[in-house]
């Protein structure tokens, strides 16, 4: 039994886009902090470093 949703405005779409826009760059961000993080905590020689 499919229901049919409300059909959204475009301004709610508008919204909606710029919300999922703003989650994705906080997202990048802390993938950035993160990454940065794990760098200056292992040190600046952990890319030369012998495997």
């Amino acid at each position: 039994m499919a229901e049919e949703g409300r059909k959204l405005t475009e301004e709610e779409l508008r919204r909606r886009r710029a919300r999922s826009i703003a989650i994705a760059w906080v997202l990048a961000g802390l993938v950035v902090l993160f990454f940065a993080m794990t760098i200056v905590k292992m040190g600046g020689n952990v890319a030369s470093r012998v495997i």
